[in-house]
């Protein structure tokens, strides 16, 4: 007993004593710093998971805080502030913070168009920007899918084009280039995207360049470049997951529907961002399980991602580092109909080939950066692919490729940007299917830019680059570009350009030989390079009117092309079959218009986006110089999109619509063959112009998760892409997200 009276007399002047302590507070108002109205709602962090709200007077209290303390303020419709505190013993602190109204898009900073970092609304050329946001919405797993929703642009079985540049070539070449930060994702064999290997999980956008790129990223990029730019660490760890499962609804024409379970599909994803001292660490996966609503058209997914950035303690601006992506994939491509009917969602068996693939990219990279004065980036890429087809063995490969690139930027005074570098490329095919192929690229390039008044920049490149194959070098290519933007008015900005784009043939394009059912694939090892150019005029405007801000955007291109490869069906040899040959000559004529609209109150903001592309694609005569009466293949005349989002601080709801007009051109063998059974009367019925809607909706359960529902082609329309591809039904899919 006295021991506890002892303790007792020891512990209660210790809890009076400390219940007499003040920590400190800091407490103050947001308000809109146009109009001066206080803003509800904004959140105010101040640690991981912890924040709070603004009340409706714009009011806010934190207290028990004492050191140093940073505070950070979000409010959708307007620009992130981040103010620093000290605050010590029974301090009060009180501060009134103005946040900025998000006026447009226009301000933008983008990488891809220069090669160096630059305003959007600076370019001479036409970009357009896909936030990662736009992903989550509407559940996308597929790279496909969110390029194929962008204006102007359309992707055919895998193939993209952009504004009718490409048509459908087989699964084999790309005349546009996709990359991941500046690193190309095509495979040496058969020249085509590595979609289901993209790193989606860690994205900070996707900048896509419209017209000839040649001169800053060689071939494949004759039609444009789509960059997936992956985010880097921020001071504050992020950590982001969500789980998914969807569930493919009945087509429109019951005939079609061969399945008795329902086709369940689903997806998980995890990322993790965070600074360890003076290093950047991402991590990343993804898993995916999609039957198919087509049979024997199923894939499995593993996707894996590392990403290492260390700045150096002892020299200002040197950081380096190394990206890994691996990934692992199960799938049976759709390629034949069984038939026009019952069969039109099956797959014919004698085409039903598994495929096993496996992809490993180790991209080491260094960085010198002295701001304002010159950049040095050197980027290397080791990249090897294994495909396995266990049912036809002999279409097996292996491709391992190296891809290294030098770039320097130097301010050379005022008012000239010197930008110049060196790529080198080479890869080693071991395939039954293609043969044994030894491919070597090298490459310089140079771009200067000069501002010679204050709102003037003008811009002129010239790329030349050579192609070995087999030991036998192609000709040195010359590529051109120029491009100039005048800043007419504060937010009024013209732009014209002009570039050259080339693209020399994959292996597969020249090798290939094999036998899928009914379809006879024939080389061609005399294949030449595809080359052309583009041309624009355009106009961005900023729009800000009150509480309404925005950007639209008005251009008008013209592309020539010539020797563009395609695929014939060819009997000529005395065996029938699909053949590459250099036969179409290409001219495009169009115009293109884009608007982004915000409007913002204390409660919500409502975005408005939307497209529209016209594009007349013929043939031409390279004799006469003059247009043919021919349409090209696989191209439509029409294309647009809207979209429509609404967000409050616990809900989101978001329309798209997406409208093209009929294909103007195909294969005649599709039509007079029996290759796709009964789709010569299907065809001529269904090839029509088409509107998909998707809705999605969201509910923030708290800070932290959200709950999402997505309902894709609402109206169940039946629409095809490429002959024989009818896409997906309705289709529906729920999704778990967080940020921890």
């Amino acid at each position: 007993m006295k021991r506890w009276l002892i303790l007792l007399s020891g512990l209660i002047p210790g809890l009076i004593l400390n219940a007499g302590v003040q920590t400190g507070t800091i407490k103050g108002r947001v308000y809109d710093k146009t109009t001066l109205e206080p803003l509800a709602g904004v959140y105010v962090i101040y640690g991981r998971n912890l924040g709070i709200v603004t009340g409706t007077d714009g009011s806010f209290l934190i207290n028990k805080i004492e050191g140093n303390i940073r505070l950070v303020f979000r409010f959708i419709g307007y620009e992130t502030e981040t103010r620093d505190f000290f605050v010590g013993e029974n301090d009060s602190l009180s501060v009134d913070v103005g946040l900025e109204p998000d006026v447009s898009e226009i301000n933008q900073v983008v990488i891809s168009a220069n090669r160096t970092e630059e305003k959007v609304a600076e370019l001479s050329v036409s970009m357009d920007i896909i936030k990662s946001s736009f992903l989550s919405d509407f559940h996308i797993t597929d790279a496909r899918e969110i390029i194929n929703k962008a204006p102007g642009i359309e992707v055919l079985d895998g193939q993209a084009s952009i504004r009718g540049g490409s048509g459908f070539s087989y699964g084999v070449g790309s005349r546009v280039l996709v990359l991941v930060d500046g690193l190309p994702m095509i495979s040496s064999d058969a020249g085509n995207v590595k979609w289901q290997f993209l790193p989606l999980e860690n994205l900070s956008r996707i900048e896509i360049i419209k017209g000839a790129s040649s001169v800053l990223y060689g071939s494949s990029a004759l039609n444009g470049v789509i960059d997936f730019r992956t985010a880097d660490a921020s001071n504050t760890p992020d950590t982001r997951f969500y789980a998914e499962t969807g569930i493919y609804g009945k087509p429109a024409n019951k005939d079609m529907v061969w399945w008795n379970s329902p086709r369940i599909f689903s997806s998980v994803s995890f990322s993790h961002l965070r600074k360890a001292g003076k290093t950047d660490i991402g991590l990343s996966i993804n898993l995916l399980d999609n039957p198919g609503y087509r049979k024997l058209n199923d894939e499995k997914l593993v996707r894996t991602g590392l990403k290492l950035k260390h700045f150096n303690g002892k020299v200002e601006g040197l950081n380096y580092g190394v990206d890994l992506t691996a990934g692992y994939t199960q799938k049976r491509d759709f390629l034949l109909w069984e038939n026009a009917d019952s069969g039109a969602l099956k797959q014919s068996v004698s085409t039903a080939t598994e495929y096993h693939g496996t992809f490993l990219a180790v991209d080491p990279f260094i960085t010198l950066n002295k701001s304002n004065r010159y950049r040095h980036d050197l980027k290397v890429r080791i990249q090897t692919s294994l495909n396995r087809l266990p049912e036809s063995p002999g279409n097996n490969s292996d491709v391992t490729s190296e891809y290294a690139d030098y770039q320097g930027w130097f301010r050379l005074n005022g008012f000239l940007d010197l930008t110049a570098g060196i790529t080198e490329s080479y890869a080693f095919v071991k395939s039954n299917f293609f043969g044994n192929h030894r491919y070597l690229n090298l490459a310089g390039f140079t771009q200067v830019e000069i501002r010679p008044a204050q709102r003037v920049k003008a811009v002129a490149g010239i790329r030349i680059e050579n192609n070995r194959l087999d030991g036998k070098n192609d000709r040195f290519v010359p590529v051109f570009r120029a491009g100039i933007n005048w800043q007419a008015a504060e937010f009024t900005y013209l732009r014209a350009s002009f570039g050259q784009g080339y693209r020399f043939p994959s292996i597969a394009e020249k090798f290939a030989a094999t036998t899928l059912g009914s379809i006879k694939i024939i080389p061609n090892p005399d294949l030449l390079p595809e080359s052309g150019w583009s041309t624009e005029t355009g106009i961005r405007q900023g729009i800000s009117a009150g509480r309404i801000k925005g950007q639209a955007d008005l251009s008008f291109f013209l592309m020539q092309n010539t020797d563009m490869i395609e695929y014939q069906f060819d009997a000529s040899t005395g065996e029938a079959g699909f053949r590459a040959y250099n036969l179409e000559h290409a001219r495009i004529y169009g115009m293109e218009t884009e608007l982004t609209l915000n409007r913002s109150n204390n409660i919500s903001k409502t975005t408005i986006t939307g497209g529209y592309t016209f594009m007349y694609p013929v043939e031409y005569n390279i004799y006469t110089q003059k247009n043919e009466n021919t349409y090209l293949k696989y191209r439509r005349m029409h294309s647009g999109k809207l979209s429509i989002k609404k967000e409050w601080p616990k809900y989101n709801l978001e329309v798209s619509l997406y409208m093209k007009s009929k294909i103007l051109n195909i294969d005649a063998v599709f039509l007079n063959t029996s290759l796709l059974p009964g789709f010569d009367t299907y065809w001529p019925e269904h090839n029509n112009a088409y509107c998909v809607a998707d809705i999605s909706a969201g509910y923030n359960i708290n800070t932290r998760y959200t709950l999402s529902l997505t309902v894709k082609n609402v109206t169940n329309t039946e629409y095809m892409g490429r002959p024989g591809d009818i896409r997906p039904p309705r289709n529906y899919s729920l999704r778990f997200s967080g940020k921890l």
